[in-house]
């Protein structure tokens, strides 16, 4: 069974493609974008395979 490693990351807006690419080169793939809190910008929940 895949055993998972998660993250939560803020996203900034103007730089959304170039937080996502890095975290992406990292081996993690993302899973959700939610509003975050007091619906102040964006939040990011990625995940990749533990080593």
């Amino acid at each position: 069974m895949t055993k998972w490693e998660y993250v939560t990351v803020p996203l900034i807006v103007h730089a959304t493609k170039q937080i996502l690419d890095q975290w992406g080169e990292d081996g993690y793939e993302l899973v959700q974008v939610v509003p975050g809190p007091d619906n102040n910008g964006l939040v990011a929940y990625l995940k990749r395979p533990k080593a």
